[in-house]
């Protein structure tokens, strides 16, 4: 079967948008938000007690900045792509606060409609970011953290990204019981574990079938500035 043409910028803008949803509707949902921005979240909640204009956007475009940092000292390198990649997450970011304003309005009341919404959001976050993998674009500081560490390495990227989000869950259990209390879980509750242990083969499958079924392309050419 002949492949179908899937262009890359296609792949980010989608995938940019649909992460962002995917965010917003485990926050509806209420189990915990997956793994990868429970830091952020917290930081949005704790914060936000002082300054309540601190949005959820606004922690996630601060917190990666922080990882970006992380990143660069751990690779012992800095690319002009990685800038690119905190670029992504401040669109991101501001993505998130425009779409949770919209998700809001979804049913969220009852255990099976908050289920519902918890199991799309996440099956959306690993399919965008699947296709987040597959564009020259710079990803957010996130993916690109799990991209460029698991090359250094040489890790297959689906096995270190489960890796990668056991440690962020652990550190936003540790956020947690450090700004709100011990065994005060903020953000972080039996949604956030599954999505740690399975998120990152949910991805390895949709990778498979994006690659099964699609050619990713460059459309514009400009993947050199990137």
């Amino acid at each position: 079967m002949k492949k179908k043409i899937f262009y890359t910028e296609y792949a980010y803008a989608i995938g940019l948008i649909l992460l962002a949803l995917s965010t917003s509707l485990m926050v509806l949902a209420d189990f915990g938000v997956s793994m990868v921005v429970a830091p952020a979240y917290i930081l949005h909640l704790k914060v936000s007690q002082y300054l309540p204009f601190f949005s959820f956007g606004m922690a996630e475009y601060t917190f990666q900045a922080i990882l970006l940092i992380f990143m660069i000292l751990i690779l012992k390198r800095a690319k002009l792509s990685y800038l690119f990649s905190f670029v992504t997450a401040v669109i991101y970011g501001f993505l998130l606060d425009g779409i949770t304003l919209l998700v809001a309005y979804l049913p969220s009341e009852g255990f099976i409609a908050r289920v519902i919404l918890y199991v799309v959001g996440m099956l959306i976050c690993s399919f965008s970011i699947a296709l987040l993998f597959r564009t020259y674009i710079s990803p957010e500081v996130y993916e690109m953290f799990v991209k460029e560490v698991s090359a250094k390495l040489g890790m297959e990227i689906s096995k270190f990204k489960t890796i990668y989000d056991c440690v962020s869950c652990l550190i936003s259990i540790i956020m947690s019981f450090a700004f709100f209390g011990l065994f005060v879980f903020k953000g972080v509750q039996l949604g956030t574990v599954i999505c740690a242990l399975v998120n990152g083969s949910i991805i390895g499958a949709f990778s498979k079938i994006l690659d099964k079924n699609f050619e990713f392309k460059d459309k514009f050419g400009l993947a050199k500035y990137f």
